[in-house]
């Protein structure tokens, strides 16, 4: 075929536009960690990234949890299922903090110290780190925090005025449920693994393998 045979190739429009978040899809992962009084704590999030045994937290710190992470240096990501989203959404306006910063407050924030009870969600004990896993979470994974940074760098300290810290937890240890799981190995069946999204502040299913790259024969 030559050029002036080629299909012509429609070229989409586009529009600059100002979206008041960037969250272009993520997998919604529920961070435990201990309170000062050693109770635990739930903190849903969106911002993660995983490369090698790290995962990448972009955590508010106007909650308890990110101050808990760092503090105890160590904390669960467990993973959502889509089927969750509902008691995920249970905990979006909880708050560990008493009193709910006056920000949160006019938000619709409150104070709910029972996270677990408050979603319906069951607390499992882990291996290697204190705070316990999500029973109902596919995925879990025991991490240790290797450094809290500050935006624009520097570390993170508690009490400092960022609005978000950038934490890095190295993996130590990862719990899966036997059902997406491929027996006998150690690979997730992503057939029936279906996490839960979160895509401009909507909860989306992705429940569809398009195929596999090279590397998943690794």
């Amino acid at each position: 075929m030559t050029d002036s045979q080629a299909p012509e190739r429609t070229v989409p429009s586009h529009r600059v536009i100002n979206p008041s978040v960037l969250y272009v899809g993520s997998p919604v992962a529920l961070i435990t960690s201990l309170n000062t009084d050693g109770s635990p704590n739930i903190s849903p999030m969106s911002s993660a990234w995983s490369l090698g045994d790290r995962v990448i937290l972009g955590l508010s710190t106007g909650g308890q949890g990110s101050e808990n992470i760092v503090r105890e240096g160590e904390c669960v990501i467990n993973f959502a299922p889509a089927h969750l989203w509902e008691m995920v959404e249970r905990l979006a306006r909880t708050t560990e903090r008493n009193p709910v910063p006056a920000h949160k407050a006019a938000m619709g924030y409150y104070h709910e110290p029972e996270k677990f009870e408050a979603a319906g969600l069951t607390p499992l004990p882990s291996d290697l780190v204190a705070p316990p896993r999500i029973a109902e979470c596919p995925l879990q994974f025991e991490a240790k925090v290797v450094v809290a940074r500050a935006p624009g760098g520097g570390t993170w300290e508690i009490g400092s005025e960022h609005p978000f810290a950038i934490v890095e937890p190295r993996v130590i240890r990862v719990h899966a449920h036997e059902d997406v799981t491929i027996p006998g190995t150690n690979h997730i069946d992503v057939s029936r693994c279906h996490p839960l999204l979160y895509v401009f502040r909507h909860y989306v299913a992705a429940d569809r393998d398009l195929g596999r790259t090279f590397k998943a024969e690794v």
